[in-house]
């Protein structure tokens, strides 16, 4: 109850007091689907927030009465979840469930980055997060640069600070100040040369290598820059062929770390078969190149771990053919696909929905068209018609033209004939 009367009372002092405080907020639309799907989950974040004493506010407006404030904030689509703290607004872009709305709540409330004073705590920032970066060192260009790439992407990962002392053992720098991301169990070492821009490489080595893949998840991958190889598989399937390509993918990674490559399992073809407009069958592996839409499909059958290596040697070094692309002929192709996609879906769902959609403008169309053509005809024949008496007209004209002049032509020129008197003035002259 106490949730609710917070989300209430946020329309009217959201003005007044945002900047004083930190707000979780929902911006929806009453007829959006999704926001009405969102809405259990945003209940259990309020009542969860509130019992652990958060001092984050959870809140939810109404964009459509409150469109004013929306367009501050720049919300363009629904729902919208941004984290307000003080001037600055973050934006959410994970999965909507509750833990996961919950950790970035935490994450982008706190500290930019977070000091970890003691091994101790280092050991326990290990055990709690999968992924997340430390920087080591003091005062440099590098930490400067580690401050403005932790402020664009904490909406994504943790960032931390440490001594040299407090690192495991196991770490080795070459030099110092250093950047590190620690996942799956091992680190890597940022190194300006090789790497590029830190923010870059940063958004690059968030994820775990190793992940399972959905749609949303295969969008963010694509600002990674990486080659996405997926195992697809029936996850209920526990044949030998499906665990057997799933585990010769892990197994790849495992074993030889390839850092240009992203790996991970989709958990059936449906999803994967509308992005690629093609039929793949299950289990199989694909890899997307999401920079440029190319995709490779196996070249061969696999049965073990050296198998699946010698798939991605052979990607690496051009053999595969890539299929698919961002081509005009692939964009228009995909403008056809979804519209018949769309169009299938639609009468899947409600064939008398769908009859009536495409049904009626159908029959509004052949009616206008029966018009046009039966005006046309009819202009014709008229136009014909109006045609043939004017060449009737025409026709008569010369007719009655001779009938005047006939009289005229009918005449008969009689010689004038000299009279005696005539002749005698002649001879008299």
């Amino acid at each position: 109850m106490q949730s609710e009367i917070v989300f209430l009372c946020l329309f009217f002092r959201f003005k007044d007091n945002r900047k004083d405080d930190i707000w979780l907020v929902d911006f929806y639309a009453p007829w959006c689907g999704h926001c009405k799907k969102l809405e259990p989950i945003w209940n259990e974040v309020g009542l969860e927030m509130k019992s652990i004493g958060s001092p984050v506010k959870v809140g939810k407006m109404d964009a459509t009465s409150y469109s004013s404030i929306a367009s501050e904030f720049g919300v363009r689509g629904y729902p919208t979840i941004k984290l307000l703290k003080g001037d600055l607004a973050y934006n959410y872009r994970g999965p909507r469930t509750k833990d996961d709305i919950i950790e970035f709540a935490h994450r982008v409330s706190g500290a930019l980055i977070r000091p970890l004073p003691s091994q101790q705590m280092f050991e326990h920032v290990q055990k709690r997060h999968r992924v997340f970066f430390v920087y080591i060192g003091g005062e440099s260009p590098l930490k400067e640069k580690y401050i403005d790439a932790a402020s664009e992407l904490i909406v994504y990962t943790y960032f931390f600070s440490a001594s040299e002392e407090v690192v495991p053992e196991y770490v080795t720098l070459k030099e110092m100040p250093a950047v590190l991301v620690f996942k799956d169990e091992t680190y890597f070492v940022y190194d300006e040369y090789e790497d590029g821009d830190l923010s870059s490489w940063i958004n690059r080595e968030r994820f775990q290598n190793y992940l399972t893949v959905d749609g949303f998840l295969l969008y963010e991958l694509g600002d990674t820059g990486k080659l996405v190889a997926i195992a697809v598989i029936d996850e209920k399937n526990t044949s030998i062929e499906h665990t057997r390509y799933s585990c010769s993918l892990f197994f790849f990674w495992l074993l030889l770390l390839v850092r240009d490559f992203q790996f991970g399992h989709m958990d059936g073809n449906d999803y994967i078969n509308t992005l690629l407009m093609d039929e793949l069958k299950v289990p199989t592996v694909v890899v997307l190149n999401t920079s440029n839409q190319q995709y490779f499909l196996l070249d061969r059958q696999i049965k073990n771990a050296e198998d699946m290596v010698q798939f991605i040697n052979n990607i690496l070094d051009g053999t595969v053919e890539a299929q698919g692309g961002d081509s005009i002929l692939q964009r228009l192709k995909r403008i056809v696909f979804d519209a018949k996609s769309t169009v299938v879906s639609i009468f899947k769902s409600s064939p008398l929905m769908g009859c009536f959609l495409f049904g009626l403008p159908l029959g509004v169309i052949s009616i206008m068209c029966y018009g046009i053509y039966t005006a046309d005809t009819d202009g014709g024949y008229i136009e014909e018609r109006y045609e043939v008496s004017k060449s009737e007209i025409e026709s008569q004209e010369p007719t009655e033209e001779s009938k005047e002049q006939e009289p005229r032509s009918g005449v008969t020129l009689v010689p004038t004939v000299q009279g005696p008197k005539d002749v005698l003035e002649k001879k008299k002259d």
